[in-house]
């Protein structure tokens, strides 16, 4: 929530005051392995000053850094700024992470940095303080604290993180002790209590913590408490250290002793009733507040933000602020915690009323008018709710109340209970957004951060339980979505089961069809408490948002929200946009929605019992059909004029236009998750759901080749297997083992690649001439000719190349003239290879299908360095990696990019050899593939020998031999030659 002007968050930004995050363009970036945070770390620390390459080294690895870390720091360095700088031209001088004399520096904004930032409202905060304004200083440090995201530096590793580490956890503190002195200076002693409570069981050695805990009780009149704590805290320090307490801390003590006056704020003078001369004295102020909770947690800054709000109502209207969330979010416990925080600036009194929005009866704004009227001294009620709301308003005109309006239906129900002058303030919570309110200020409470959630578990269960087993705690809070109902349900469980560990409550936790029955105790349960909202739901919205939970996808697109409801687009955003209202669903970017967990999980649910598998189906099968459709498009946008595998059923939509390849990879980048979603949710259905969903995967697959998907692919496909094989439908069988055989290949696993892509030829019919038998022939080719086995492969390419022939695929023609070229080179026949690839590429180029070209350029400087010609191999090579960058193909890149370094060192080009190489490992790591980090370590080896750096080049050797040999690849050979030339130990296998 954000009631004030900020200045624009950079695009760039880092997190260092929590676990080490960054973000570009509000996306997360992947920062890699926890050394290669710990190398952004130490430049983010250093704020623009160069850092030596040996100050880095030390600070990582301390006095035993490996044989080979400065080769790592400049992988780390190189993967840095591939991730912070996507957009940089390959070759191109880096910008931020720049390299400067013997080492590096990052230059970002100032702003960029939440430390920075912190530091920034630490220093205005003291400003403040000194002239005087501590409401501004206390509010200033609230804002600084909240953006601790947990313990700083969380799992960076090494001697200068740690140092680091226990610097920022003492800057935390310090500046926690300034902002509860300052809450104490302008009273809010009660409020701070427990939060002191929790610090000095924290730091129990932290005197300064002891003396304001002592002054806080103290002026929340627990005299005893205060006392109690000079005696605990001068026992542990005699105990502990052998020291008697401070002179702060003893002074504090014989102040409280001597009932010191100085030490007590000036009292908030409550109104006095007045005598009428006529009849006896008026009624006290109301004071209808309910109860605050002791363990509020987490919210600093929105509980800031709001009380900011309500204390200066003094303009010229009411001041009306609504707070809208899902069921259990603990809308209701903030607003009272957020009264009971302010009731001080309200001396003529607090008025409350619980709406039950969410119930079957709402409650008649009349009748509550009465209640209040009543409340407030009127004896006869007037019979309209015109008269009662005029005569409200009439005697709040001179008054100075906050009014708390509890589990709101809608604006029509509060708009009568809003006083009409300035002076009063009013806090509404509802499920829905009161946007009917003239000028309120309309806040989004949200579920907890995972630290706040986290901080209410320890509350509830103890901080002993949390601290022994802190994997298991986050699992819990996890599972709960961070919605303090059901963290508070959790751990209520828990703490009432001594016997359970906080493991035993996980397990069970993670079994989503049992979740929420896990989550409810006595009368408090999650799912009634979500049915409430559900219940208010026409039946149209009802039965969208169970339909939309058909595809367990993280969030869902406007169009698949068309097509799971089966309605038109204006409908379907019409029904969505409903049940973001009733928040039952959230959006966050205009055209997508999506579910909090536990929500999932209760639609899921309502679906099981709706009894209607048909229509659900049906839903899934229009999905199916939009993505099959328009993944279709895509490849059409991306490789124009490639044919694509033959559809079991073709799909009834004809998908969402994408015209541009650009606009085509962007939809894939972002539609991943969905895709995949949609995949899982139907391998297991019938055989009108299975068929589509493995012609997706299919032509999924050959768009997107990332390694990091492969262990959920294998499992869909799985799951495919049995269902076919159950069915007996050979058909699907046959494009189920193809699409093994396109995982396994890209996933480096080409021996169990071999077989499925066997499997899938045996299970077509030998006289298809189809695409997909084409293409599993080309690619059985590709894995035996990787094996070197050429002859073996040859084979299978001429079946595939008279199949393309004969349906029309030059683009198909011309991979498969590029891939028969290796087949060929590996038989001896050279000037047949480079013929063969020389005419592959010009049918690329002439196709002017991107993808293409750049495979056949890829495969034209393979065989050109093997014809020893490596300078024009190289022209080739740099095409190819600017083809595959522009395409963003991380994969082929990383290829590229080795091949281009062995080129590179053929033509005596050792340093820039060794530098592309470096590039090509970092993405080989990135992308998880065996068979790139093997290249790129046989060049890098090449490289180094060539640059007189014979231990570092042995090392990569020995470890690109390891990685072909577990490959099972022939350039295993090579590799070895090499080392043995070199006159070292001989050669050991690779561990198993």
């Amino acid at each position: 929530m954000e009631f004030r002007e900020t200045p624009p968050a950079p695009a760039l930004r880092f997190q260092v005051l929590g676990p080490v995050q960054a973000w570009l363009d509000g996306k997360q970036l992947a920062l890699g392995s926890p050394q290669q945070q710990a190398v952004l770390t130490t430049l983010l620390l250093h704020a623009g000053r160069p850092v030596t390459t040996q100050d880095l080294v030390d600070g990582l690895w301390g006095d035993r850094p490996p044989a080979q870390a400065i080769a790592a720091l400049r992988t780390y360095v190189s993967r840095l700024r591939t991730v912070i700088e996507p957009r940089r031209e390959v070759r191109a001088p880096a910008e931020l992470l720049i390299s400067v004399a013997d080492g590096y520096a990052l230059h970002i904004p100032g702003r960029a940095l939440d430390l920075t930032v912190f530091e920034q409202l630490a220093t205005e905060a003291a400003t403040a303080r000194a002239g005087g304004d501590l409401d501004k200083a206390h509010h200033l440090l609230v804002r600084a604290l909240g953006l601790f995201a947990g313990r700083p530096l969380t799992g960076v590793p090494g001697p200068y993180a740690d140092a680091q580490r226990l610097r920022l956890a003492e800057r935390q503190i310090a500046v926690t002790e300034d902002r509860c002195t300052i809450a104490l200076d302008i009273g809010l002693h009660a409020e701070v209590v427990g939060e002191l409570n929790s610090l000095t069981a924290e730091h129990p050695l932290r005197e300064r913590l002891r003396e304001l805990l002592m002054l806080a009780l103290y002026r929340c009149g627990r005299q005893a408490e205060a006392l109690g704590v000079y005696t605990d805290t001068r026992k542990l320090l005699i105990d502990e250290l052998g020291v008697e307490p401070g002179s702060g801390l003893s002074a504090m003590h014989a102040r409280i002793l001597a009932a010191d006056p100085a030490l007590t704020l000036p009292a908030v003078t409550a109104p006095v009733p007045v005598a009428r001369e006529d009849g006896p004295a008026a009624q006290p102020a109301p004071a209808q507040l309910p109860a605050d909770v002791s363990d509020f947690s987490g919210r600093s800054e929105m509980v800031a933000d709001l009380s900011t709000v309500l204390m200066n109502a003094t303009g010229q209207a009411v001041v009306v602020t609504s707070l809208a969330g899902i069921g259990g979010v603990g809308k209701t416990t903030l607003a009272v915690h957020v009264a009971h925080r302010v009731r001080a600036e309200f001396p003529d009194g607090q008025l409350y009323v619980d709406l039950r929005g969410a119930g079957a009866s709402p409650a008649d704004p009349a009748v509550v008018l009465g209640d209040f009227l009543h409340a407030l001294g009127v004896t006869e009620n007037p019979d309209s709710l015109e008269q009662r709301a005029a005569l409200y308003r009439s005697l709040l005109a001179s008054r100075r109340m906050l009014i708390l309006l509890d589990n709101a239906q809608d604006a029509e129900q509060i708009q009568p209970l809003i006083p009409g002058v300035s002076g009063c303030a009013v806090l509404a919570t509802s499920r829905s957004r009161l946007a009917g309110i003239p000028g309120a200020h309309l806040v989004d409470v949200e579920e907890l951060t995972p630290e706040e959630a986290l901080a209410l578990f320890s509350a509830i269960v103890g901080d002993q339980r949390v601290a022994a087993e802190p994997d298991a705690a986050m699992a819990v809070v996890t599972a709960c979505g961070f919605l303090p109902l059901a963290v508070r349900i959790a751990a209520a469980r828990l703490a009432s089961r001594p016997r359970w560990s906080v493991s035993d409550l996980a397990r069970r936790l993670a079994d989503q069809r049992r979740r929420l029955d896990e989550l409810q105790l006595g009368n408090l349960a999650v799912e009634t408490t979500i049915g409430l909202g559900y219940g208010q739901l026409s039946a149209a919205e009802a039965r969208a948002f169970r339909l939309l939970s058909v595809v367990d996808s993280p969030d869902l697109p406007l169009a698949a929200v068309t097509a799971l409801l089966g309605v038109e687009e204006t409908e379907a955003e019409d029904l969505a946009e409903a049940l973001v209202e009733a928040n039952m669903l959230e959006t966050f970017s205009p055209g997508r929605y999506r579910y909090h967990d536990l929500l999932r999980l209760y639609a899921q649910r309502q679906n099981e019992r709706a009894d209607d598998t048909g229509e659900q189906q049906a839903a899934l099968r229009r999905l199916l059909d939009l993505l099959l459709a328009t993944v279709r498009n895509a490849a059409q946008a991306v490789e124009p004029d490639d044919q694509l595998p033959e559809p079991l059923n073709p799909p009834a939509s004809i998908g969402i236009p994408l015209i541009t390849s650009d606009f085509a990879q962007e939809w894939l980048r972002t539609e991943t998750a969905l895709l995949l979603s949609s995949v899982e949710a139907a391998v297991q259905g019938p055989s009108e759901l299975l068929r589509p969903a493995v012609d997706l995967l299919i032509v999924l697959n050959s768009l997107v080749e990332d390694p990091t998907h492969g262990s959920r692919v294998r499992h869909m496909l799985e799951a495919a297997d049995r269902n076919a094989t159950s069915h007996a439908d050979s058909a699907a069988l046959a494009r189920v083992h193809f699409a093994f055989g396109t995982l396994q290949s890209i996933t480096n696993d080409f021996q169990s690649a071999e077989q499925s892509l066997r499997k899938s030829l045996d299970l077509q019919d030998a006289e298809d001439m189809t695409v997909l038998r084409s293409a599993a022939a080309n690619d059985l080719g590709i894995i035996l000719s990787l094996a070197n086995r050429p002859a073996e492969a040859l084979p299978f390419f001429e079946l595939a190349l008279a199949i393309s022939r004969v349906v029309g695929a030059p683009i198909g023609e011309a991979r498969l003239l590029g891939n028969m070229a290796r087949a060929q080179l590996g038989l001896g026949m050279l000037e047949t290879a480079v013929r063969s690839v020389t005419d592959a590429v010009g049918t690329a180029r002439a196709s002017k299908n991107g993808p293409c070209l750049a495979d056949t350029l890829y495969q034209l400087g393979v065989v050109l360095s093997s014809a020893d010609d490596p300078a024009t191999a190289a022209e080739h090579l740099r095409e190819s990696h600017r083809l595959y960058q522009s395409q963003q193909n991380r994969l082929r890149e990383g290829y590229t990019l080795a091949r281009l370094s062995s080129s590179l060192l053929a033509a005596g080009q050792q340093a820039e050899a060794a530098e592309t190489a470096e590039e090509s490992l970092a993405i080989g790591h990135e992308m998880d593939s065996a068979y790139c980090q093997g290249l790129a370590n046989a060049a890098l080896g090449g490289a180094l020998l060539g640059l007189a750096q014979p231990a570092r080049g042995l090392a990569c050797l020995r470890e690109a031999h390891a990685v072909f040999t577990r490959l099972g690849v022939p350039e295993a050979s090579p590799v070895a030659d090499l080392i043995s030339q070199q006159h070292t130990e001989p050669l050991s296998p690779p561990a198993p």
